[in-house]
């Protein structure tokens, strides 16, 4: 095992304060532990040691704070407005205050949300913006069934006991913290006013026979302790209140649903209109010039043709000859794209389409199938497209020696999982068009509410999982 000395603890740590007492006192707790038992109590001792010390630990007790502080103003407008309300809710003023309060919630939402973002770096997302409909009904009714607004009500009401809860427990334990740590400076009586320990625990806890000296010293022994432990309490308050946030002060599900798929409507028309434009340009710059070029051979054996008195038979062949070729290659083109519109494979099923791509590799591929009922076409189509993408990658860059495919049927999803034994580091990138690569199978996974996972560390191997509906 090795050594645990205080230098070590300050060079692995980055802490200005003086560790070697510390690091030699968690060695001689975990000496006579197996190394692996040993090293994660280390790592816990260590972690519980340094947590008063970092931003963290106070950045979550001035949450708190802050939040215990907010949570009775919130509660205060909240509980006044919404009363006022109810007791006018039988004319327009009463149905008009309950929809500035609901209004004034989705504000104090906001509110809630800038304050975790700053202290604890949570980042929420903002829900669904108010749309009013036009005139004074029709803003009156948009507030009223503002699903936001009353999410966040509902957040101001359930924060009242987790302040509660944080004041009788995280708070209080801190206060017990330093009024045990300071109580052999004050001389005084000792503390019993307020305190989660002093609540729950013993009575006369601190109640110490003997000296004052040896009274002093128990009960800043006893600081010690809470001071190391009120952070972890801190943080688990925290934790329910960062689960209250983003339950309640986020987008609900139905907001994140119709997110979703706005998203992939808009990936699904900018994947067509990429489309399009990329069988435009092979269009244009392929075939089209191809048979511009036969076109202009063929005119020029027509012009040697007339010309009966210099009847050249050489040249004209030869012009035949290249207008014959020149043919070949644009319906080899216009194949090309046609295959990239849609495999003919495809047509004898996905599993011989797969095996089709697989045998095209440069890298050996193995291909198992098991499906047992057929997607729709345009689910093949990109279980195709995705397949062959991902092997022409690891014939490009894998510097692989074996790749399978693996593609079966989970319920009503498709799932197919690509590996190879390359040397990994595969990562998407934003390089080119957005139909192309990683990034463009990604979002044509991502159209039909599917997923697209890959784990490559470096060295491999690389494994790319990609999951589709079986129809759209």
């Amino acid at each position: 095992m090795s050594q645990w000395s205080g230098e070590s603890v300050k060079q692995r740590e980055g802490d200005d304060v003086a560790e070697a007492p510390r690091g030699a006192l968690v060695s001689a707790m975990v000496m006579v532990l197996p190394e692996d038992v040993g090293t994660k109590l280390r790592e816990i001792a260590v972690t519980v040691l340094r947590s008063p010390f970092t931003k963290r630990s106070w950045s979550e007790l001035l949450f708190l704070v802050v939040g215990a502080a907010l949570a009775v103003l919130d509660a205060a407008f909240v509980v006044v407005t919404m009363a006022v309300g109810i007791a006018f809710a039988i004319t327009f003023f009463g149905l008009a205050v309950i929809g500035l309060s609901l209004r004034g919630s989705r504000g104090i939402g906001r509110i809630q949300r800038n304050v975790a973002r700053v202290l604890l770096e949570e980042d929420i997302e903002e829900p669904a913006p108010f749309a009013p409909r036009p005139g004074f009904l029709g803003w009156l009714q948009s507030a009223l069934r503002d699903r936001a607004g009353w999410r966040a009500m509902a957040y101001v009401f359930l924060k009242i006991p987790l302040a509660l809860l944080a004041v009788l427990t995280a708070l209080s334990v801190w206060v017990d913290a330093f009024e045990c740590l300071t109580y052999p400076l004050s001389r005084g009586a000792q503390p019993q006013s307020v305190g989660i320990v002093r609540i729950f625990g013993p009575p006369g806890y601190l109640s110490v026979g003997g000296p004052r000296f040896i009274q002093d010293v128990a009960i800043f022994m006893s600081g010690i302790v809470l001071f190391f432990v009120a952070p972890w309490v801190v943080r688990v308050v925290v934790y329910l209140d960062r689960l209250l946030l983003r339950a309640l002060l986020g987008p609900d599900a139905v907001s994140v649903r119709v997110r979703s798929l706005e998203h992939a409507r808009a990936q699904t028309v900018d994947a067509s209109a990429a489309t399009l434009r990329r069988i435009e340009r092979d269009l244009h710059d392929g075939t089209q010039a191809q048979l511009v070029a036969l076109a202009m051979r063929l005119g020029m054996a027509k012009e040697k043709l007339e010309d009966t008195e210099h009847l050249d038979l050489d040249r004209i062949r030869e012009l035949v000859d290249d207008a014959h070729r020149g043919a070949k290659e644009a319906i080899f083109e216009l194949r090309d794209i046609a295959r990239g519109i849609h495999p003919p494979a495809l047509d004898i099923g996905l599993e011989g389409a797969l095996a089709t791509v697989a045998a095209r590799s440069t890298v050996p591929t193995d291909v198992t199938v098991s499906v047992a009922e057929r997607p729709t076409p345009g689910i093949e189509s990109i279980a195709y497209f995705c397949v062959a993408e991902l092997l022409a990658n690891v014939s490009q860059h894998a510097r692989a020696s074996r790749a399978s495919v693996t593609c079966t049927q989970h319920g009503r999803r498709l799932r197919m999982v690509v590996r190879d034994d390359g040397v990994g580091g595969a990562r998407p990138s934003v390089v080119g068009s957005s139909s192309s690569g990683l990034v463009g199978l990604a979002d044509r996974v991502h159209a039909v509410d599917g997923r697209f996972d890959i784990a490559s560390p470096p060295g491999g191997p690389t494994v790319v999982t990609v999951d589709l509906p079986l129809e759209i």
